[in-house]
């Protein structure tokens, strides 16, 4: 893969961090790959992804079509959380702001129709009421193709009970937080003095460095049958039949429970989708490949566009990764290249964020 090394005076150093987990391929003066800022050098927490170009996307058999085609894209260099913001750090924003979340909010029926047919009667007041999308599972197997046989609109679901009232994120500080919306995101983001990362710098960092591999470790789902990330674990059961099982029920993990990628980041693939920046598009990509030059810090399409959705021209934000609930049978959001769009107003037990910062806007973190 290219990389731009002239913001590091030319000085490029390869090496294998042994027992880390993770390569150090660039290292220069202050900065290396993968380094964690320690708020002296870079923001505390977060991870250097130097700029450089890539292959974004992919023309891979496996590839959906609003992953194609493979087109090159350059970035600038940026911190990113080295993991999904985190319930603890998500209920230190709540306490100090005060802030209360989209799911925990009547929801808006102006925003309800955007996703609607257009002859929707707008429903009584009565069944307009706060809460979130959560899995259910199913006892059987089902057709695929109707998506609403496992999720379900639970009201008092929110970011704190992320399943409904009965359950709680007691004992679950180090997962990610779930049940937030994209202006939940955006939110918290103005608060630490960070943002969401486009859909191209999610990409160049999920990539740890391996243009065009299927995952963010490689091209093998289970490198010597070793789990990479945290992923649909039932092995007994084709999603979505939920086992009763507390061993595999389905979940999100402690972020960190999986090796790092080649960029140091952690839970690129699979625990909780992540929300970017970008309007979705499914041919956001055939866009961008059709104008036959590099892209250079792309942040996205004007508007949205999603023909395979119940509405072509609803509003959708993408959503990058993959989440628990992913498989090999389904979804397989967890390669790489995969992507989706997502209503920014709502809110589900299996997404969650992550936030960036620019090389000279780091200093203002935190102040």
């Amino acid at each position: 893969m290219k990389r731009d090394t002239k913001w590091y005076g030319g000085v490029v150093i390869l090496a294998l961090a042994v027992g880390a987990g993770w390569s150090v391929l660039v290292k220069s003066g202050e900065l290396r790959l993968g380094q964690i800022g320690d708020g002296v050098v870079g923001p505390v927490g977060m991870v250097w992804v130097p700029g450089g170009d890539f292959q974004m996307g992919s023309s891979n058999a496996q590839a959906r079509s609003n992953e194609r085609p493979a087109h090159q894209v350059h970035v600038d260099g940026f911190w990113m959380d080295r993991f999904h913001v985190t319930n603890r750090e998500f209920a230190a924003f709540v306490r100090a702001t005060g802030y209360i979340t989209t799911a925990e909010l009547k929801p808006a029926w102006a925003s309800l129709q955007a996703q609607l047919p257009p002859d929707t009667p707008r429903p009584p007041d009565s069944a307009l009421v706060p809460g979130g999308v959560v899995f259910v599972g199913t006892s059987k197997p089902v057709s695929l193709a109707d998506y609403s046989k496992w999720w379900r609109y639970v009201a008092g679901a929110d970011w704190g009970h992320p399943t409904g009232p009965g359950s709680s994120i007691e004992g679950r500080d180090a997962h990610p937080v779930v049940q937030v919306s994209y202006e939940d995101a955006l939110a918290y983001a103005r608060w630490t003095g960070k943002r969401l990362p486009t859909e191209a710098e999610w990409e160049y960092a999920a990539r740890g460095g391996l243009d065009q591999a299927t995952y963010a470790w490689g091209n093998l789902f289970k490198p010597g049958g070793k789990e990479m990330g945290k992923t649909w674990g039932d092995t007994n059961q084709t999603f979505p039949v939920q086992s009763q099982s507390p061993k595999i029920f389905p979940g999100t993990a402690p972020v960190g429970s999986y090796p790092a990628n080649g960029y140091n980041l952690h839970d690129m693939a699979g625990n909780a989708w992540q929300w970017v920046a970008d309007w979705y598009r499914a041919d956001a990509f055939a866009q961008q490949a059709a104008a036959r030059k590099v892209s250079v810090n792309p942040t996205g399409p004007a508007d949205s566009f999603d023909p395979e959705g119940i509405r072509a021209d609803a509003p959708k934000r993408v959503i990058r990764g993959g989440s628990f609930l992913c498989s090999e049978a389904y979804c397989e959001g967890y390669r790489v290249s995969a992507r989706q769009g997502q209503d920014p107003d709502s809110s589900s037990s299996n997404v969650g964020f992550r936030l960036v910062v620019g090389a000279d806007a780091w200093r203002k973190v935190g102040q």
